[in-house]
């Protein structure tokens, strides 16, 4: 029963954060690493979930990149070039370096939003690195909600960049919550100053 909540919980913001999208538009993917939503018209996912869970790191990304899927139409190197939008990983590559097979799948354009370089190289990051020292005591389910609004930039190149991050973590333990909100711009405060109140 706790697992089925946890997921329905999860889940309750898709509405929200689909706003901007149809269902015929979003495709639902679930892989070894991670489940997604994601929108083809925005060429961004709605919403990723993954679970963090202390695994040792075995391989290295070396100079891997991201690559397109079969039958899904997501943004590509083109929606990257010459500006400020890193390809950001929703579910961190350093999370899944346990074998080369989990790494490869973090590279997938599923797992890819455009999110400012500043954000992407700094505070969130160091959230990403936290994690990694809270799963040392207890698996994490992770849920992103990558929010579009009527602020939303369509590039040029054909993907909407996302005006805001919000991080879900779930301590599978002992049944707490940790809520972060980010604007998809460079930092001014701490990730620590980012926490809001979660509505679970």
């Amino acid at each position: 029963m706790k697992k089925l909540s946890i997921l329905a919980i999860l889940a309750f913001s898709l509405l929200i954060a689909t706003s901007s999208t149809t269902q015929k538009d979003v495709v639902h993917v679930k892989n070894k690493v991670f489940e997604v939503h994601y929108s083809q018209t925005l060429e961004e996912p709605v919403w990723l979930i993954y679970k963090s869970t202390n695994r040792p790191t075995n391989v290295n990304r070396g100079s891997m990149d991201f690559y397109t899927e079969q039958g899904v139409h997501t943004s590509d190197g083109n929606d990257y070039k010459n500006n400020v939008w890193d390809k950001g990983h929703l579910a961190p590559a350093a999370t899944f370096s346990d074998n080369m097979e989990n790494l490869k799948q973090t590279f997938s354009y599923l797992n890819c939003a455009l999110q400012h370089q500043d954000l992407n190289r700094g505070e969130w990051r160091l959230l990403e690195e936290q994690e990694r020292l809270w799963d040392d005591k207890e698996p994490l389910t992770i849920k992103i909600d990558l929010i579009f609004d009527k602020n939303s930039q369509k590039l040029e190149t054909g993907a909407t960049v996302p005006s805001f991050f919000v991080k879900h973590i779930h301590f599978d333990k002992s049944e707490k919550w940790s809520c972060f909100k980010f604007e998809n711009k460079k930092p001014t405060k701490r990730w620590t100053e980012h926490q809001i109140t979660c509505k679970h």
